[in-house]
């Protein structure tokens, strides 16, 4: 069976168990071969409950527990992948964590490089391993970014530096692949409605608990999920989610001083809030 393999990091919950759903039937992503799905995660239960809801959509799924922060787990994760189905089509590296806090807060920095390591090192070292088998396939890498990683705004230090360091790791590495047919989608989200920015650090490295945004007309995550799929299925280089994400990396360039304003005043609206 000619099985179309997409491998997803960070599929048990959020943005990355909905694109598991969405990709779960043959469609243009996989074009319109049989989808063959492999979800990591750390928490086994949670993947299981996924790899469920995609089998019942129609699609073979294999669950391999992964901790992305560890990069022998990221290298044993493509080869268990490519002993199992000898191939990877599709690499979605979803896997991350939040962080809310402004850098004065911050009395002990170890925790920027645990997020370091598992936001952009974890991507780094899955796509690594498995970048052969990704040209061999003329196959598509998808990085799951952030707005934080085109737009600094204040609180993120932690979070934006990983997200920019991402965005110029893939970047780069889509350049390097024009020759072999392989392609890179990175996508852009907003404020989505999920828990990681409950789940994401503090400013003492621990489990925030709240969202430090105002989670006011937050993006559904199947609308979410669903616009990464279309830009999967297009190839295309970027994925900016809403007008004003679009609008910010524009303003960006043209009015910089106004964006820094602008994010300065939603965090002290967003703190009267609180």
């Amino acid at each position: 069976m000619n099985l179309h393999v997409t491998l997803l990091t960070g599929a048990s919950d959020g943005i990355g168990a909905e694109l598991a759903r969405q990709l779960a039937r043959p469609g243009p992503c996989s074009q319109g071969r049989p989808v063959a799905l492999v979800l990591a995660a750390r928490r086994i239960e949670n993947l299981q409950a996924v790899a469920r809801e995609c089998e019942a959509l129609g699609a073979q799924v294999w669950v391999r527990p992964t901790d992305v922060s560890d990069e022998a787990q990221c290298r044993g994760l493509i080869a268990d992948t490519l002993a199992r189905f000898g191939r990877i089509d599709t690499l979605v590296n979803n896997a991350g964590m939040s962080a809310h806090a402004e850098l004065a807060e911050v009395a002990d920095m170890a925790w920027y490089e645990d997020l370091m390591r598992l936001n952009l090192w974890g991507s780094a070292w899955c796509t690594h391993a498995a970048l052969p088998h990704l040209k061999a396939s003329r196959g598509l890498i998808v990085a799951v970014s952030s707005l934080a990683g085109l737009v600094g705004v204040p609180g993120r230090t932690a979070y934006a530096a990983t997200k920019f360091a991402m965005n110029g790791f893939f970047e780069s590495l889509r350049v390097e692949l024009l020759p072999f047919g392989a392609g890179v989608t990175i996508a852009y989200p907003g404020v989505v409605a999920t828990e990681i920015r409950r789940r994401g650090y503090n400013a003492h490295g621990q489990a925030a608990g709240k969202s430090g945004l105002d989670e006011a007309g937050a993006m559904p995550v199947e609308t979410c999920a669903a616009l990464i799929v279309r830009g999967m299925a297009r190839r295309q280089r970027d994925v900016v989610m809403s007008f004003k994400g679009k609008l910010g990396r524009w303003m960006k360039l043209l009015a910089p001083s106004l964006v820094d304003r602008m994010a300065l005043a939603a965090l002290q609206k967003d703190e009267r809030a609180h």
